[in-house]
């Protein structure tokens, strides 16, 4: 979404050298109502674990063969730990049994924080819309790739000491998702 006005006033917003920021430019209202930060959104990953195999799901907007960890944006009145349990549920149906932070993890590029988990999951699996399929994946067969979510999978995988050999997202070096076989 581009914003043009000001919220509060409606004036055009200006771009402007923020003084007590080192003079980052940030849009502004001229009229000082209003600063759009731009902050980073925290997402949240979940690395799932059900029955000894991490679960990687294909987003319906992805080319085929292309399966990630669970993620999903926090909401308002939720801790980490909460949400990425919600998001588990929600897209997955399973129950999040176990949770434990991985790490804190950038992505630049889509202006997001990545708080990924470690969760080990129970239920019966059934996918959210969003998702179109998924797939169980033994963890020394994991493939990580060189983004975001990539990296926690990476930081899992070297905590078990498995063997890491990233790869790309299909015709996209920055991605964030990964090829898997079953």
């Amino acid at each position: 979404m581009e914003l043009r006005f000001c919220p509060a006033c409606a004036a055009p917003l200006v771009e402007r050298a923020d003084e007590g920021e080192g003079g980052k430019v940030r849009l502004a209202c001229p009229d000082g109502h209003w600063t759009h930060w731009d902050n980073p959104l925290p997402v949240l990953a979940a690395l799932v674990e059900v029955d000894g195999r991490i679960l990687l799901a294909r987003n319906a907007a992805w080319p085929e063969k292309t399966f990630a960890l669970i993620t999903g944006f926090m909401e308002r009145g939720e801790t980490p730990e909460q949400g990425v349990a919600r998001e588990l549920k929600e897209e997955t149906n399973l129950d999040a049994d176990e949770v434990r932070l991985i790490g804190v993890y950038e992505f630049i590029r889509k202006n997001e924080v990545i708080i990924a988990y470690h969760v080990k999951a129970s239920g019966e699996i059934r996918l959210s819309p969003e998702l179109l399929e998924y797939r169980l994946i033994e963890p020394q067969r994991l493939r990580p790739w060189r983004a975001g979510t990539g990296y926690a999978m990476a930081d899992w995988m070297r905590a078990r000491n498995l063997p890491v050999e990233f790869i790309d997202w299909p015709g996209n070096a920055a991605g964030n998702a990964s090829k898997a076989s079953k």
